[in-house]
C-alpha cells in the first residue's frame, strides 16, 4: 500500500508538500494538481485517525439537519457539503427527521466521531445535546434556526422586508382577508415570520385576527392541508394565504383543489421558501425565497472561523419576494 513518501517521490515534491495539499493549502495550483495526480495513481488513502491523533484535527465537520424531505433544507444541505468539499473537508449529514430526540442521536454520535466543527438546523425549539456540546467546547452554528439558550452564532435568512413587500403586493391587488399558516407553535423562525406579517399588513389597515391563524403540528403537506381545511370552512374564508414553509404550502394548495376551488380566482397563495418547481404549477407560486446558497457556505465559513479561533458573528441574508400569479397577479411577457 502507498505511503505518503510514495505520493512525494512520484510528484517530485517534499513530504510536507504532500501534507500541505492534503491538507487544502498547497498555494501553488501546479503543485497541487501535480500532487492529486500522484495520489490518484498510486491509490493513496491518507490515514485519517492517525493524522487526527497527532493533530487533534480530523478536517470532518457535521451537519444535523431537522427535515431532509423539506427541499429547503436539501438545498441548504447539498449548499454546505460543496463548500466544505471545495475548502478540503469532509461532510457527515444526520437527518433529524423534525425529532429532537432522533437530533440527540446524530450530535451523539457525530462528537464520538471527533468532528471539528458541527452544523445544526434545529428539529423544534431545540434538544438538550446542543447544549452538551457548547459545553463541550464543540465549534458549533446554528443554521437556519436560532435556538433559546444557546450560545452559538446563527446564519439565517431575514425575511421581514419581503413579507413587508407581499403585505404591499396583497392590498395592491384588493386582497383584504388575508391568513397565515405558520410552522408549530413556539417556534422561532416561525413566530418572527408572522409577526412580521402581521406588522406589515397592519401598515396598510389591513387585520390578521386570531381565527385567520392556524399553527400546523408540522411542516408537512398534511399539517397545511388540515390548517387550510378550517381557514376555508370559516363564515368569512381568507381571500389570501401565506404558509410560512413550502409542503405546508402544497398541502394547503391540495385542499384547495379538492374543495373544486382556484388559485387565485377564489384564494390568492403564497409560500415562504421557494423551490424551482413552484415556476412550473399551475398557476406559478408566488414565494418568499430564501438564499439557500449563500446560507449554506456562510454556515461553513462561520464555522471554520469558530475551529480557527476567530471571530464568527451570527449572519443575516436577506430574502427577497418573487411574484408570479398565483395571487392574481398579471400575465407578464
Amino acid at each position: 500500500m502507498a505511503n505518503i513518501k510514495d505520493v512525494a517521490e512520484r510528484a517530485g515534491v517534499s513530504v510536507a508538500t504532500v501534507s500541505r495539499v492534503l491538507n487544502g493549502r498547497s498555494p501553488v495550483a501546479e503543485t497541487r494538481e501535480r500532487v492529486l495526480a500522484a495520489v490518484a495513481e498510486l491509490g493513496y488513502r491518507p490515514d485519517v485517525v492517525a493524522r487526527a491523533l497527532r493533530t487533534a484535527r480530523t478536517r470532518t465537520l457535521g451537519l444535523v439537519i431537522s427535515d431532509l424531505r423539506n427541499p429547503f433544507f436539501t438545498e441548504l444541505a447539498d449548499a454546505v457539503e460543496q463548500e466544505a468539499r471545495r475548502l478540503g473537508y469532509s461532510l457527515i449529514i444526520g437527518n433529524a427527521g423534525e425529532s429532537p430526540e432522533q437530533q440527540d442521536d446524530h450530535i451523539r454520535t457525530l462528537l464520538d466521531r471527533r468532528i471539528d466543527g458541527l452544523l445544526v438546523s434545529s428539529a423544534g425549539t431545540g434538544s438538550a445535546m446542543l447544549g452538551e456540546a457548547v459545553a463541550a467546547g464543540t465549534p458549533l452554528v446554528l443554521l437556519d434556526r436560532e435556538v433559546p439558550g444557546v450560545a452559538a452564532p446563527c446564519v439565517r435568512a431575514e425575511g421581514r422586508a419581503a413579507l413587508t413587500e407581499l403585505a404591499a403586493h396583497l392590498a395592491a391587488l384588493g386582497r383584504r382577508r388575508p391568513a397565515v399558516i405558520v410552522a408549530p407553535a413556539g417556534t422561532p423562525v416561525g413566530d418572527e415570520r408572522l409577526e412580521s406579517f402581521r406588522t406589515a399588513l397592519a401598515a396598510h389597515g389591513v387585520p390578521l385576527p386570531a381565527e385567520r391563524i392556524g399553527a400546523s403540528p408540522d411542516l408537512r403537506p398534511e399539517g397545511g392541508r388540515q390548517v387550510m381545511r378550517r381557514l376555508l370552512d370559516l363564515a368569512e374564508p381568507p381571500d389570501a394565504v401565506l404558509a410560512t414553509d413550502n409542503l405546508m404550502a402544497l398541502g394547503a394548495l391540495d385542499e384547495v383543489r379538492a374543495r373544486g376551488l382556484r388559485v387565485p380566482s377564489d384564494v390568492a397563495l403564497v409560500a415562504f421558501d421557494d423551490v424551482a418547481w413552484f415556476a412550473h404549477l399551475d398557476p406559478p407560486l408566488t414565494a418568499v425565497a430564501q438564499p439557500t446558497r449563500e446560507l449554506g457556505r456562510a454556515a461553513v465559513h462561520t464555522l471554520l472561523a469558530r475551529i480557527e479561533g476567530r471571530e464568527a458573528p451570527s449572519v443575516l441574508l436577506p430574502a427577497h419576494l418573487v411574484r408570479r400569479r398565483s395571487c392574481g397577479e398579471p400575465p407578464t411577457g
